[in-house]
């Protein structure tokens, strides 16, 4: 059965672009011309995923991505941004955005993004934990409820960070590099340069090491990164 793709566009040429191109690739795309009406279209349900522009009259792309997510963890969505708004990609990433697509953009890497989040999503939601929660010292993450927690204290961790300490744990005191994470984490189309990597580790390292007396996430200089507990 084809995917169901949510296109969330006010530009109607890029809007009804996408409609012929995806539908071309065999998805099923409904179409929003504005913040307003993308709500009411996800609310109907049935969304495999979501192409979100930021830029929206009514309620703005970002306001409609925190929507989203503060109902539906696991629908992918994937920002459409203009080239220099490096701001709404940060904000639109830590409120649980999938990845994004800067404008102008070829249509092929937008087939290939809408790919590698389905597969992603499909995956996830195939795979059955080995257990509820993965742990490590006072570390602990469930996979389910996606909760995590370090001395008790229960932590707030955006979408990506999340799928990054996760697998991070489920390959405890194993040293990966980062093909690997990226691979796994980001997916394998991923076109983006590695540095990535580097930049949400720092960003897991804020939240789940800084004020906790060990560290568990450890650099392991020329080759990648490693979780484990130290005496």
């Amino acid at each position: 059965m084809a995917e169901t793709l949510l296109v969330v566009e006010d530009e109607r040429k890029i809007a009804r672009l996408l409609q012929i191109e995806l539908e071309s690739e065999g998805y099923q795309v409904r179409v929003a011309l504005d913040g307003t009406a993308g709500w009411t279209a996800f609310l109907e349900g049935g969304i495999d995923l979501i192409l979100l522009d930021v830029m929206l009259p009514g309620i703005s792309g970002i306001e409609l991505l925190r929507r989203i997510r503060s109902a539906d963890a696991d629908t992918p969505v994937l920002l459409l941004t203009a080239k220099s708004a490096v701001e709404d990609k940060v904000s639109g990433l830590d409120l649980g955005a999938n990845d994004y697509i800067t404008k102008p953009f070829e249509i092929e890497e937008v087939f290939a993004r809408i790919r590698t989040a389905l597969r992603l999503a499909a995956r996830t939601e195939q795979q059955s934990p080995p257990e509820e929660w993965l742990t490590a010292d006072d570390l602990k993450v469930n996979l389910q409820s996606r909760e995590v927690m370090r001395g008790g204290k229960e932590l707030d961790l955006t979408q990506r960070e999340f799928d990054l300490l996760a697998y991070l744990l489920r390959n405890k005191r194993l040293v990966l590099n980062r093909d690997q994470i990226l691979a796994e984490v980001w997916g394998y189309d991923y076109a983006g340069n590695t540095n990535v990597v580097d930049v949400y580790i720092r960003y897991v390292r804020k939240k789940v090491d800084e004020g906790y007396g060990k560290e568990l996430i450890h650099t392991v200089r020329g080759i990648g990164y490693v979780l484990k507990e130290t005496p």
